[in-house]
């Protein structure tokens, strides 16, 4: 049997993607490996095509217990022999995979780093023949990552420990050159080919929305996604707790998911969101490393993340199976000042040196602004992100917010005067700056203590711009900053003039502020099939629905979106004809073709075709 073959009969696809075979004969030919492929890019077909060509077992480090129990559960449905070993599994059930192992039943082990430490487990991989070691999510080895992990700094010592050393092969779906390189070093990868098939994911719409009103912009997106399944991201658990409590009054489907939660209520609610009894699940970013439900059609950022790299892992968590999805940041100045204060009280990194932290922390400023940036941006959002991550854009894709929608340019000269002369008066009365809060209240009029104490009810720019709302000065104060009339002290939060300001203050520049227009895509964000195709597709997703639950498996491990789409649009009528649709390997055909050729037929002959 070759890779041509595993592919077709085992995965239903009669192609590569991008990167995967290059990988694939890399590791074939005995060669360490480093892919960095975009989340949904095909990551795990690149090691789970060697271990059933190479002899013996191959091991697959995964950092999370539901991303194993995801990918076996879909390897066995595959007719591929795998297993995972965690720490929530009882005695009975360890012994009986570890004899299995012991047996050459399986073919695939999933295990966590942490799980190589421990010396009956390691001491039971080297009675056996491992030929290669998958790395999964490998960026979380290096220091300078947003997802360090400590466990990942031993693997590369615990591996040696095997008789003969296995090939290595790590993947990551977003690394810079720095993170790279640390991958490579500290798993001591050997001449490895590396392969870095590009960051862009056609199939995600991106858009960042500044609403006055979080909660009914939220409220109004899940409404249109009502039958649909995604994710809502907020920067901590008291924010994931008031979300999720105000979608459950508003009748809405979700679950809840953060680290203050036990265990068992993690579970449940992970289980909730992967069997689709609850449609969107609310989480911080302890959700989410690895989640393989392919099924996930939007991913809406409540609040901006800290870096690019964890909001271009997170939101890449939609549309994993290849159909359109939404991937939504709705942005206000204030999650600015969250994620700095996230960064600054949050714990450090044990094993690094103060110096070294501190060199941490600051280059977490950095990619806290590159962050502000992208959300503030009129210009083309992927390419934004694709240049951030070092590969080539056009100026406009076509098909993200910014290039969809349609700016109209707003002279906001005078309020710029209004607040570039408040800055520079309570500076001159105070003889320092304070931050957006206060200054936003001072030219609102507000009467709040702090504000009335440090007399700053005196100013002649007290009160001044009382008309216009808090957010709508906010929006002026970030566009200031951006056009470099302002900055924000990134200890403190001040703000302070620039020299560029005097420019606005004294020499009569005119200042224009793009402002984007509300506007609606052309195109819904999960591409329904059209006519006839719709119909059966909604007959074929009713019979999946049916089929996962008489098994207890995620619907989308039975059959994925994309392949019922796939479905419905050929109609397959024959045996042949279904091993044709994308995602129809030979062991799910023999499962499940009968009752799905069924389906299909009795649709057809009612609708007189």
């Amino acid at each position: 049997m070759d890779k041509y073959t595993i592919i077709r009969k085992y995965f239903g696809h009669s192609t590569f993607r991008r990167g995967q075979e290059e990988l694939i004969d890399s590791i074939l030919s005995g060669r360490d490996c480093l892919g960095i492929m975009p989340t949904g890019g095909g990551k795990s077909l690149c090691y789970q095509v060697p271990a059933l060509l190479l002899p013996g077992l191959t091991l697959v480090i995964s950092p999370l217990i539901s991303l194993m129990k995801d990918q076996v559960a879909a390897l066995e449905k595959a007719g591929i022999p795998a297993a995972f070993l965690n720490s929530a599994m009882d005695s009975d059930e360890y012994r009986r995979i570890c004899a299995g192992l012991r047996r050459g039943e399986y073919k695939l082990i999933y295990a966590a780093p942490e799980r190589l430490e421990n010396e009956g487990f390691l001491q039971m991989m080297c009675g056996l023949e491992v030929s290669l070691a998958a790395v999964d999510e490998a960026h979380c080895i290096s220091q300078w990552g947003q997802d360090f992990r400590p466990s990942y700094l031993s693997i590369a010592d615990s591996l040696a420990k095997l008789p003969k050393r296995p090939v290595l092969a790590a993947f990551t779906a977003t690394a810079t050159e720095e993170v790279r390189q640390d991958i490579i070093r500290l798993l001591r990868l050997e001449e490895p080919s590396i392969l870095v098939t590009g960051f862009d994911r056609p199939n995600l719409f991106f858009d960042v929305q500044h609403p006055k009103d979080k909660t009914a912009a939220l409220h109004a997106l899940l409404r249109e996604r009502r039958d649909r399944s995604g994710i809502v991201y907020c920067a901590t658990r008291a924010k994931v707790e008031q979300v999720s409590a105000g979608l459950e009054r508003a009748g809405i489907p979700a679950a809840r998911y953060h680290a203050g939660l036990s265990d068992e209520e993690r579970r449940q609610n992970q289980d909730d969101f992967q069997y689709d009894r609850k449609t969107v699940m609310v989480a911080t970013n302890a959700f989410g490393m690895g989640i393989d439900k392919s099924n996930v059609s939007f991913v809406i950022h409540y609040n901006m993340p800290k870096s690019l790299e964890a909001y271009y892992q997170e939101a890449g968590r939609a549309g994993r199976d290849g159909s359109p999805a939404d991937c939504i940041l709705l942005f206000s100045g204030g999650d600015i000042a969250t994620a700095r204060f996230l960064i600054e009280h949050g714990s450090g990194n044990d094993a690094l040196t103060p110096e070294e932290q501190d060199a941490v922390r600051q280059s977490d400023m950095q990619r806290l602004q590159a962050m502000a940036d992208y959300c503030r941006t009129g210009q083309c959002l992927r390419g934004a992100l694709l240049r951030y991550f070092g590969q080539e854009a056009p100026e406009s894709c076509g098909s993200c917010g910014n290039c969809c929608g349609r700016f109209v340019v707003q002279d906001i000269t005078i309020p710029a005067q209004k607040i570039l002369s408040c800055v520079k008066r309570i500076a001159g009365k105070l003889g320092y700056s304070v931050g957006k809060a206060l200054l936003i209240r001072t030219l609102r009029g507000g009467r709040d203590q702090r504000l009335l104490s440090l007399g700053l009810d005196s100013l002649t720019t007290y009160g001044i711009m009382r008309e216009d709302s808090p957010g709508t000065i906010r929006s002026y104060l970030e566009f200031l900053e951006e056009q470099g009339y302002l900055e924000t002290d990134p200890q403190y939060g001040a703000v302070r003039l620039t020299p560029k300001a005097s420019e606005v203050l004294f020499r009569g520049k005119k200042v224009e502020m793009p402002v984007r227009e509300d506007r609606r895509r052309e195109q819904p964000a999960e591409k329904a099939p059209s006519g006839d195709a719709s119909a059966l597709f909604s007959v074929l997703k009713a019979l999946r629905t049916k089929i996962a639950q008489q098994e207890g498996v995620p619907a989308y491990i039975v059959f994925t979106n994309a392949a019922l789409q796939d479905m419905a649009a050929r109609a397959p009528r024959s045996m042949e004809e279904f091993l044709a649709v994308s995602g129809v390997g030979e062991v799910k055909a023999a499962r499940y073709g009968s009752a799905f050729l069924s389906a299909i037929g009795e649709y057809l002959e009612k609708e007189g075709r």
